[in-house]
């Protein structure tokens, strides 16, 4: 007879998951926590309480992310060299983006996010090549090519962060305050999600899907910049000089990404359910398992910038929820995925009709996310186009 194995406790299986770490993923921790101590030290005279408390649960979740996806780790250690190799380059003087070589055609943020762009472009034209040729090696470079606009993408912000205080200490924010900064980010936070995903369930095909939302953005960041000029840095107005800002908008933006990766892999399984590229894309299971976790994933953090929205808007304006059209529509967005998922997962739904559903649900959270600020005015109107 074979034995039953005894329970292990949870303080076990905690220890002996660390003892199994690398010793690069312990690098890893110890150069963030060192790192972090040193600001800490260096600037929290200017930091209140609770941008001390982000800045340490950040690290946690650095470290945390890493250990579970190596590529975090690989990735952050580029972006700290990178980020200090633009401290010393431009040598406190924001002039010098114009005058240093590496600053003026790589690193600077207006480039970096330009080199963003390119790298994203080159992604999906080599994933649907790839996908259309059934040539692996070319959905591989896709994703190799997609790291790179990613890592180019955060170079930028992270760049356009420490501009911003060179501009002037009372310029200076975190760059997630305005559409064209928010577009970047969204396009970052879906290229890493979908790259996490892809990972997971070696779904290179669906790469070519995911980078048509991507490229739309891209579309929106190139216009806004040629046409609107919308890539100078500007004094954040009142209403966003808020500790808040920095952990709602990353929480909303995760949903955002969340929800259009899903509306992309719906169209897959919608093209598969009408019987085309059958030999090319995963089975209809996988892609319906992926969709429910990349939407229970968004949901989850959308619900959570929610109510860090409702916080921020009672200290900012005396009350939890006015019905500001942002406000109504992001409370439309998580009633639309609420019901969603409770089809899946209480009635038991499958197949076209939530991958149709997924797809007329990008549409609205298009809508929150961009039409809000384009046709209707409230309290957040200091987004508009």
């Amino acid at each position: 007879m074979s034995s039953v194995p005894e329970p292990v406790e949870p303080e076990v299986l905690v220890a002996r998951g660390l003892f199994k770490r690398s010793v690069w993923d312990w690098c890893y921790a110890v150069g963030l926590v060192l790192g972090s101590g040193w600001v800490l030290q260096r600037f929290g005279q200017w930091m209140d309480g609770y941008e001390q408390v982000i800045l340490v649960a950040a690290v946690v979740a650095l470290i945390t992310l890493a250990w579970h996806w190596s590529a975090i780790r690989n990735l952050m250690w580029v972006l700290i060299a990178v980020s200090l190799c633009s401290v010393y380059w431009y040598q406190g003087q924001i002039a010098r983006a114009q005058e240093v070589f590496f600053l003026k055609y790589l690193i600077s943020s207006q480039t970096a996010i330009m080199w963003m762009c390119f790298f994203y472009a080159l992604s999906a034209l080599s994933y649907w090549s790839g996908l259309l040729g059934r040539v692996a090696a070319l959905t591989a470079a896709g994703t190799r090519l997609l790291w790179v606009g990613v890592t180019a993408g955060l170079v930028g912000l992270l760049v356009r962060w420490y501009e911003s205080y060179l501009i002037s200490v009372d310029v200076g924010h975190i760059p997630i305050s305005n559409l064209y900064e928010v577009f970047v980010l969204f396009t970052i936070i879906t290229g890493l999600l979908y790259l996490y995903y892809e990972a997971r369930y070696a779904t290179r095909q669906l790469g070519a899907f995911v980078m048509l939302v991507v490229l739309a953005a891209v579309w929106f960041i190139l216009w806004y910049t040629f046409d609107r000029g919308a890539h100078e840095i500007q004094p954040l107005v009142p209403a966003l000089q808020s500790w808040w800002m920095k952990i709602h908008v990353p929480a909303n933006f995760i949903g955002y990404g969340s929800f259009a990766i899903a509306a992309m892999i719906a169209c897959a399984a919608l093209l598969v359910d009408r019987g085309w590229l059958t030999q090319i894309l995963p089975t209809p299971a996988v892609m319906d398992d992926l969709m429910y976790k990349v939407i229970a994933l968004g949901f989850t953090f959308f619900t959570i910038a929610t109510i860090l929205g409702a916080m921020w808007a009672a200290e900012a304006w005396g009350g939890y929820w006015s019905w500001d059209p942002k406000e109504t529509w992001a409370l439309i967005v998580w009633l639309n995925y609420a019901a969603w998922l409770h089809m899946r997962l209480i009635k038991g739904v499958r197949g076209p009709l939530l991958a149709w559903w997924a797809v007329i649900g990008l549409f609205v959270t298009m809508f929150a996310f961009v039409g809000v600020n384009m046709f209707l005015s409230g309290l957040h109107s200091y987004g508009q186009l």
